[in-house]
């Protein structure tokens, strides 16, 4: 098959993985982006990265602005994890531009595995006894903590950040899975910019087709997905989400290690 026609297809079902993914579940663009554009195309994993990482701003942007409209996003809980994520996303995205090449994170393909199997098996999630006791300046040590993990596995890996977050958000402060996934991408853009512009300062993109590809169309399916996303009934979006997230899974595991 021809190099560029190549490249455009891998790119449109990166995207469509990558922007249904970040619509419904906050799920980084990179868990899908870096290891198909690293296998089908032969990208080298950091610059994959920093393209899936470019695509995840708008993407994000734009879902965040869908939930937004639709009241589910946590603004107090975002902004002050943002500051801890952004942070940590500089420190792991120069850490990672030190290793060498390798496959998507076994950690993100178990935490998206994980949590896929969650949604489906219990769509109505609420908070624990354990945290309803938690007084809120505990919270507020929970929510940094989680910040500065979330961002230095999203800078370091590429992906995994929003599965983290989603993870974080989900089962252990018991967010209602649509505020969780808006307060997600709202992190998410401000994150995602920032590992992109570290990755690029450090090591200029080359493919650019395969950058100007990915930012459009995953935009494109994130900006639907959310709107879908918000208009459904929560429990049908549990199990929309949990279908999806294995679904993603499932692609990462047969482009990572059956290929």
């Amino acid at each position: 098959m021809n190099t560029v026609l190549k490249t455009i297809l891998v790119c449109i079902i990166a995207s469509a993985g990558a922007g249904i993914g970040t619509g419904f579940a906050g799920m980084s663009a990179a868990t899908v982006i870096t290891p198909m554009l690293a296998t089908f195309v032969g990208i080298p994993t950091y610059e994959a990265v920093g393209i899936a990482l470019a695509s995840d701003v708008l993407a994000s942007g734009v879902s965040a602005y869908t939930y937004s409209k639709n009241k589910n996003i946590n603004i107090k809980d975002a902004i002050l994890m943002v500051v801890f994520v952004l942070g940590f996303t500089i420190i792991g995205s120069k850490v990672s531009s030190t290793v060498e090449n390798g496959t998507m994170s076994l950690f993100s393909i178990c935490m998206t595995l994980f949590l896929g199997i969650q949604f489906l098996i219990k769509p109505n999630n609420r908070p624990t006894k354990l945290q309803e006791l938690i007084p809120d300046q505990g919270k507020n040590l929970q929510v940094m903590a989680a910040g500065a993990i979330v961002g230095f596995v999203c800078g370091f890996l590429g992906a995994g950040g929003g599965m983290m977050m989603l993870f974080v958000l989900t089962i252990i402060m018991g967010y209602e899975l649509k505020t969780a996934v808006g307060t997600s991408v709202f992190i998410m853009t401000f994150t995602a910019f920032t590992g992109a512009a570290t990755h690029f300062v450090i090591e200029a993109p080359q493919n650019f087709l395969a950058l100007i590809l990915c930012i459009i169309l995953t935009f494109i399916f994130a900006h639907y997905s959310a709107k879908l996303a918000n208009r459904i009934p929560d429990e049908a979006m549990h199990r929309v989400t949990g279908m999806i997230l294995l679904l993603i899974a499932v692609i990462v595991i047969q482009t990572n290690y059956l290929t």
